[in-house]
């Protein structure tokens, strides 16, 4: 049995979107509620940092560190994590902190993370293993939470996220979501496996390209299938991703993500983020609306959440 600290709130809901199918003239939509998993306003992070706090815990750890973008959404769930469960955190973020925090920011100085700041994305991973080598040589014992939980440890969490979707009585033909750290997608890839979902997982990539993804995510899964007791070798072709929609670049805000915010939002009174589940979304959307979908499928769009971004000041205006 895998190590599991169990505060998600489980199973998250599946929810149909007729309204938003009818405005899309497309197949029939559902939505699968990862946005309600519980911890600091919810999200796919939570579900990883079942396994990833628990193998922390075995290790003895003082101090989870983890790094991301300044408007991190893993981020902010690591941090409420760690204060859950008495660690310390340490966060190393790309950006500047603004005079004003606000958002996802603002809710890791809530749960007590210092936040170490990096002008350039090249220089994080740097930054983040001196981090961690300094806490050592203090005599601490640092955990490192990888970028977006998407260790094989983390990926496991998917595999059985998968398994309680198809105990959920809502057969799709589709599964689309967004994917770039590959953890959530490499989870899901090994579920379909593991549990027999005879449908297709398709991740939209928010920054990757396709060729990196269908690479990073096979080996990944691959790893993960260890962890359940069996190794399973899968290959790139056994991965489903398309880059055609990130193209403006990470955290970019574009039309096409404030439209599908919209969309969801006025036609489902459903929230999405800016960057991961509005990017997604998009290519949802498109996707519809170009006939790749037939009308008589069913599309499930898994909500990876993220909303707290959304009132972050660099994405206030627009809308």
């Amino acid at each position: 049995m895998i190590p599991r600290t169990r505060f998600a709130h489980l199973p998250t809901a599946v929810e149909e979107m007729p309204r938003l199918s009818a405005a899309l003239g497309g197949p029939r939509l559902f939505v699968k509620r990862d946005d309600q998993t519980g911890l600091a306003f919810g999200g796919n992070k939570t579900r990883k940092l079942e396994f990833l706090v628990a193998e922390a815990l075995a290790q003895g750890a003082d101090t989870l560190v983890s790094a991301g973008a300044m408007q991190s959404n893993h981020c902010r769930q690591t941090a409420a994590a760690a204060a859950k469960f008495g660690f310390d955190c340490i966060l190393v973020l790309t950006g500047q902190v603004p005079d004003r925090p606000s958002a996802n920011l603002l809710l890791d100085k809530l749960f007590g993370a210092r936040v170490i700041p990096v002008a350039d994305r090249a220089d994080r991973d740097r930054v983040l293993k001196e981090s961690f080598e300094t806490l050592r040589s203090e005599g601490r014992k640092p955990y490192l939470v990888p970028y977006g939980g998407s260790s094989a440890t983390g990926a496991v969490a998917y595999a059985f996220a998968m398994e309680e979707y198809l105990g959920q009585g809502v057969d799709a033909d589709w599964i689309v979501f967004g994917t770039s750290s590959g953890g959530t997608h490499a989870g899901l890839v090994l579920g379909q496996r593991v549990f027999g979902y005879r449908g297709k997982v398709l991740g939209i990539s928010i920054d990757e390209t396709e060729t990196w993804l269908k690479t990073h995510v096979s080996a990944l899964a691959s790893d993960a299938s260890g962890l359940l007791g069996k190794r399973i070798e899968f290959t790139p072709d056994d991965v489903a991703a398309t880059d055609a929609y990130c193209g403006s670049g990470y955290g970019v805000l574009t039309d096409a993500e404030r439209d599908a915010v919209r969309l969801f939002a006025r036609t489902e009174g459903l929230l999405l983020d800016p960057v991961y589940t509005g990017r997604a979304a998009a290519g949802l959307i498109d996707l519809v609306r170009t006939g790749y979908f037939k009308k008589d499928e069913t599309v499930l769009f898994w909500h990876t959440g993220g909303q707290p971004a959304l009132f972050a000041d660099r994405y206030g205006e627009g809308w």
